[in-house]
């Protein structure tokens, strides 16, 4: 499924319709360049899920854990360099959790994802709209 998105509040409401449509054990592959809009997708994903702290972008602290309908793991692995070091912080745990996973910069463990990851490649376009490829759900 190919979405175009012209605003934040566009990319917020994306996010907001792949949560809906999410179970427990989701695992949600984000990828783009810097500042596509990876941490804007996953704040309109967390509101679907009445989450209503600060969603942050976890670059430095590589997982923020928040409570709501589901429990979301908003990972981050940009700094991270593979997937022995991911293996070694316990990662894999948040693979198959008893909540829902948004994982930035997932292709850096690409191996290990799920069979049936919900993949959301997110691009920036020379006018600055943004291009959602959404693969793995139907919205």
């Amino acid at each position: 499924m190919h979405i175009s998105s012209h605003s934040e509040k566009e990319t917020q409401e994306v996010g907001r319709r792949v949560a809906q449509k999410v179970s427990r054990g989701a695992v949600i592959s984000l990828r783009g360049s810097l500042g596509a809009g990876k941490t804007v997708f996953a704040k309109g994903f967390a509101r679907e899920l009445g989450i209503t702290e600060a969603i942050v972008s976890p670059t430095f602290t590589l997982v923020q854990e928040y409570d709501g309908r589901l429990r979301m793991y908003h990972l981050d692995l940009y700094r991270l360099s593979g997937e022995d070091e991911f293996e070694s912080m316990g990662g894999e745990d948040f693979l198959y959790s008893d909540g829902v996973a948004l994982i930035e910069w997932s292709e850096k463990i690409e191996d290990m994802l799920p069979e049936d990851t919900i993949y959301v490649d997110l691009t920036i376009n020379e006018d600055l709209s943004r291009d959602i490829e959404i693969r793995g759900l139907e919205l």
